[in-house]
């Protein structure tokens, strides 16, 4: 029987130690910070033989897949829980595996940011005797808890996050990345539009207003994004079902929106916006003017 340790305790108890550092000890600190998960950690002692096989022995990962390929984004309020995917093959088959998404400079002397697995197993489905894909879920949750595992608790967290993965064949043999993949963990963007005067008449100026705001993790609420962000103003004619592009625009302070253009027709204006490292992209819900 394999010995495996739990992985909320492990993860948990290894976080707390590398990530409860105050800002004023992080630089003193950061070289006496524990290591990340490892696969005998999460695996137990079966994972120590797999240290004496040769590597073409060992199990191989095929794929990875985080968010079904997407961003993670996360608000102000709600937890996001996502689900990871990882594909492996063995000749003896694959039991389990294991996943931590982990933010910061190195795996092992400084990481600030850990997003671990809600489950202690992954549910493993054999395509074949040799392959199988393991499925389990993690949650980010924004805000700050003492805990600080699974939580976003500083913005500067937004953007590129590494995948440690580990996977278990059925003879006890182990193989782990700690750094498989990046994927991007986001911050959650919202915009709004108003189009005025309403109606108009045809001919005559309209001017287009807006926000530009994102979640702040740290204060738990939306906040307007700097200045200088480029953001599209689109329109659509009433018998249309599609947007085209009118005119590029960018925030001014407080991530406020301002623009004017000519009054055509019977229509809907919004705002759209692509999204950059930290902060995911966003689209206005479009605003009817009636032309008279």
């Amino acid at each position: 029987m394999r010995m495996r340790a739990t992985v909320a305790a492990v993860s948990g108890a290894l976080a707390l130690s590398a990530l409860a550092v105050p800002a004023a000890q992080a630089d003193s600190t950061a070289d006496s910070l524990l290591q990340r998960p490892t696969a005998a950690d999460v695996f137990g002692a079966e994972a120590h033989r797999s240290t004496a096989r040769s590597a073409a022995a060992l199990p191989t990962i095929t794929s990875v897949s985080v968010n079904g390929g997407e961003d993670v984004v996360v608000g102000t309020t709600n937890a996001k829980t996502f689900t990871v995917s990882v594909t492996a093959t063995h000749a003896s088959g694959i039991t389990d595996a294991f996943v931590e998404l982990w933010h910061g400079t190195d795996f092992d002397t400084y990481v600030d940011g850990a997003l671990t697995q809600n489950q202690d197993y992954a549910a493993c489905t054999a395509a074949s005797a040799t392959k199988s894909t393991c499925k389990l879920t993690i949650t980010a949750r924004p805000g700050y808890d003492d805990e600080l595992v699974g939580y976003l608790y500083d913005n500067a967290l937004a953007g590129s996050w590494k995948v440690n993965v580990a996977v278990l064949a059925n003879d006890g043999s182990v193989y782990q990345d700690t750094a498989y993949k990046t994927v991007k963990v986001k911050r959650l963007s919202k915009l709004t539009v108003n189009a005025a005067p309403e109606p108009v008449k045809k001919g005559a100026t309209l001017t287009v207003t807006g926000k530009l705001t994102r979640a702040d993790w740290e204060a738990e609420k939306y906040a307007g994004i700097p200045s200088g962000q480029s953001v599209a103003l689109q329109y659509r004619k009433a018998n249309s079902s599609a947007y085209s592009n009118v005119k590029g625009i960018k925030t001014t302070s407080g991530g406020a929106l301002k623009t004017t253009v000519k009054a055509s027709a019977d229509g809907y204006h919004r705002f759209t916006y692509k999204g950059i490292t930290s902060t995911a992209a966003s689209v206005a819900a479009g605003d009817y003017v009636d032309v008279k």
